[in-house]
Formats: structure tokens, C-alpha cells, sequence
């Protein structure tokens, strides 16, 4: 004897347009901040070094 049962999954919604425009606004601030606010430190300091090679390595002039 053989018995056939249906599960459901629940399906996630899709982040709104509200949410996804949120989202990239505080990435692109938060990159922005650490490519270019970073870079103001102080050059003895090893967050502007980090940041400088960062720079570097992402082809981002900084000279």
C-alpha cells in the first residue's frame, strides 16, 4: 500500500524595491567610506596602509 503526500514549501519574498535601494545605498556609503575617508588618516597608520593597498590593488588612483 503506498500513499502519496504533498509537502508545501514556503517561498521567501522578494526583498522590496524600498529594501534593495536601502541596502545598496549604506554598501555604497560604507565602500566609499573605506576607499576614500579611510585614506585621510594619517599615512603612519596602519588603517591608511591597508586602505592605500586596497586602493592599489583595485586599480583606484590615490597619487
Amino acid at each position: 500500500m503506498s500513499s502519496n503526500t504533498s509537502q508545501t514549501r514556503a517561498i521567501a519574498p522578494a526583498a522590496s524595491l524600498q529594501h534593495r535601494v536601502v541596502a545598496a545605498t549604506i554598501g555604497g556609503l560604507l565602500g566609499a567610506f573605506m576607499l576614500i575617508g579611510v585614506g585621510f588618516v594619517g599615512t603612519d597608520n596602519f588603517v591608511h596602509n591597508a586602505a592605500h593597498d586596497s586602493r592599489h590593488a583595485h586599480s583606484f588612483p590615490c597619487h
